[in-house]
């Protein structure tokens, strides 16, 4: 197979992996493309079998030796924990919510559904407070 061949498909590659959402498993077939591609330009993997069998090989060893290193390298400068909580949200409920009831809130612009955490009932349109988030389940508590 000519060289070309496998530089292209390994662009190819690379170019679908900036596409394909952060699993970086493709990154390392792209590389192993080029790299065939390479050795087949200067001469060294001449046959289909040979190239075939160098780009298998090239890109399962660097998969494993590289993948781990490179993500930790990556995911270093991402905040640790959730990036994102509802605890201390400000909601709104939609109905009246007994003590240790479900009922539905209005929080960010979205509907939950909501168990009345406190001791006192909340009444529709009063503003609560999140104590905990449970599942898809908000924890409130009369402000």
């Amino acid at each position: 197979m000519a060289w070309w061949i496998w530089v292209l498909a390994g662009f190819a590659l690379l170019a679908f992996e900036m596409l394909s959402p952060g699993g970086f498993y493709v990154f390392f077939f792209g590389i192993g493309a080029l790299a065939v591609g390479l050795l087949s330009a200067l001469g060294l993997a001449e046959t289909v079998s040979v190239q075939g069998l160098l780009f298998t090989a090239l890109s399962l060893v660097s998969l494993l030796c590289f993948r781990r290193p490179i993500l930790h390298k990556i995911r270093q400068h991402e905040p640790a924990g959730e990036v994102d909580t509802l605890v201390g949200e400000s909601a709104v409920a939609q109905g009246k919510i007994g003590p240790g009831e479900l009922g539905k809130v209005e929080l960010r612009g979205s509907t939950w559904n909501a168990r009345n955490a406190g001791e006192i009932p909340i009444s529709r349109d009063q503003p609560c407070s999140v104590e905990r988030v449970d599942g898809l389940t908000l924890w409130i508590r009369a402000d």
